[in-house]
């Protein structure tokens, strides 16, 4: 068995499905505090908070598992900034109970959710997996930390992992049963399909001033299925021994800007909305882009349904359904 902490939030309960269309039985560990309990159907749930040690010895002494997809903390960076604490508490204290009960159960395999935020502003692009880690905000360094823990209990105690660092996750499954619904929501493209739908008055773009074509930022969008299969792959890998620890990006190598972005909203939806410029937020990188080799060499994975207006129609679809009248 898989368990899957955070398996009840958008990325998580997406890769549940993975796993069970591989072949794989999982168990979804969750408190709820983000996650959905609509999005765990039929999976194994056991409830429970990583930051709670008694609650991880319970699951790993209730389920025999081989390995853990750990998705479960805190991913907001505004909100990182505002209360640091519980970005420690949860994703630094919290992972390490996670790391603890591993090694004390004898579970030697893992796949951790992290992120490019991890580079913090970029000194070249793409960005390769070499490329110095200087976070720039608190989510970040807790990532960054959690990242450095495994390393060492790798090496100290064989714990193997995988450090898979997303650039832009979007989009939803094609059931259009599970998707992306963040409290409060940050992301570009269901803040823009949002405003599509009549259900804020605009979406904004913060900076038009950088030193791009367009002066919006660009980043690398990644659909949410194309993420799910690759910790399936990871997973496969890791157990079967064909990979040592490492951190891997996964993105597509392509960036969108903010006005393409808004652009292909409009088209996908056929609806004009408002949009607002205003000045930039600190610490948004002009550039951030993935070098996507490392995933394809060593998992033979690249992103195949990552089309910037397949990522959109899927999101759209999924706000349609989940907001349908009646």
């Amino acid at each position: 068995m898989i368990l899957v902490t955070g398996g009840a939030g958008y990325i998580g309960a997406h890769t549940v499905r993975a796993l069970q269309a591989a072949g794989f039985t999982p168990v979804i560990f969750d408190n709820f505090s983000t996650g959905h309990r609509s999005f765990v159907g039929g999976t194994a749930l056991f409830e429970g908070d990583i930051c709670s040690p008694s609650d991880l010895q319970n699951v790993f002494a209730k389920y025999p598992i081989e390995g853990v997809l750990h998705f479960a903390g805190k991913a907001l960076v505004p909100e990182s900034h505002a209360n640091p604490e519980m970005y420690y508490r949860t994703n630094v204290t919290g992972g390490m109970n996670l790391l603890s009960a591993m090694k004390e159960f004898g579970v030697r395999h893992l796949i951790f959710s992290s992120t490019c935020a991890t580079y913090g502003v970029p000194e070249s692009v793409p960005i390769t997996e070499a490329h110095p880690q200087r976070p720039i905000n608190p989510y970040g360094e807790t990532k960054l930390a959690f990242e450095r823990a495994m390393r060492w209990f790798d090496e100290s105690y064989g714990l193997q992992y995988l450090s898979l660092r997303y650039f832009n996750a979007a989009g939803a499954d094609d059931s259009g049963q599970i998707g992306e619904d963040h409290d409060p929501e940050t992301h570009l493209i269901p803040l823009a399909l949002d405003a599509a739908a009549g259900r804020r008055p605009d979406v904004k773009i913060f900076g038009t001033d950088y030193p791009t074509p367009d002066g919006t930022c660009l980043r690398d969008y990644i659909h949410v299925s194309d993420l799910a299969r690759a910790h399936v792959t990871g997973l496969r890998a890791l157990l079967d021994g064909r990979v040592k620890s490492q951190a891997i990006n996964l993105g597509t190598g392509r960036g969108y800007s903010v006005r393409e972005v808004v652009e292909c909203a409009r088209r996908v939806t056929g609806r004009e909305f408002t949009v607002r410029e205003t000045l930039r937020r600190s610490g948004d990188p002009p550039v951030l882009v993935a070098a996507v080799n490392r995933a394809k060499e060593l998992l033979g994975w690249t992103a195949v349904e990552s089309d910037l207006d397949r990522i959109v129609a899927s999101a759209w679809k999924w706000l349609m359904i989940r907001h349908r009248p009646g």
